[in-house]
């Protein structure tokens, strides 16, 4: 199809199937891509994309159009996520990442941050490094790390779409990235060899 976003949304709302399954199509991947980041787990990345556009086709006509159609459903879909991770947390003890100790790692000279963990990312050699790491990471900093890393949203974006403060974001962000940078290092060295 050739209209734009708009239109198809305009279309959508009044009805208009093809114009519902045009939107699922061209946002999927990316919705997807959340959730597979955020769970973890492919069957369960593909329930938070069920639910996510299944929620979208019942309430298409309550957006506003204020933000980014793509804005409004990562919103949706990182509910669902962190809903679905709290009812697995119920079972089991949850560790704080607030009383963990980020030690210096003895041995290992660990360089800051990179700049384009999106490229990293796409390295097979530390995708699977940094998968196992995200699994160890609490919910709520794992959302911040997605939005923000993975998948490039501004602090505001993330403030907005996680709720919280631009300030919370940047903490729970360096906070992510210290668990990460320290787990992967610690557990897989992946940091020296890649960086």
């Amino acid at each position: 199809m050739d209209q734009t976003e708009t239109e198809l949304i305009k279309q959508a709302k009044s009805g208009n199937s093809k114009a519902m399954a045009e939107l699922v199509r061209q946002h999927s991947a990316n919705i997807y891509n959340v959730g597979l980041r955020l769970m973890q787990n492919e069957t369960e990345a593909e329930d938070v994309l069920q639910e996510t556009f299944l929620t979208m086709i019942r309430k298409l006509d309550t957006f506003a159009g204020k933000s980014a159609l793509s804005t409004w459903l990562y919103r949706i879909a990182t509910n669902i996520a962190l809903g679905k991770i709290r009812e697995k947390q119920k079972r089991k003890a949850d560790v704080e990442l607030d009383a963990l100790d980020f030690e210096p790692l003895t041995g290992n000279q660990i360089l800051s941050w990179p700049e384009e963990v999106n490229q990293l990312w796409k390295d097979q050699s530390i995708q699977a490094c940094m998968k196992a790491a995200l699994k160890e990471l609490p919910e709520s900093y794992r959302s911040v790390f997605v939005m923000r890393d993975l998948e490039g949203l501004s602090v505001k974006e993330t403030a907005k779409l996680l709720d919280l403060s631009e300030s919370n974001v940047k903490v729970k962000l360096m906070r992510a990235r210290l668990f990460l940078r320290d787990n992967m290092a610690k557990n897989l060295h992946c940091i020296e060899a890649n960086i």
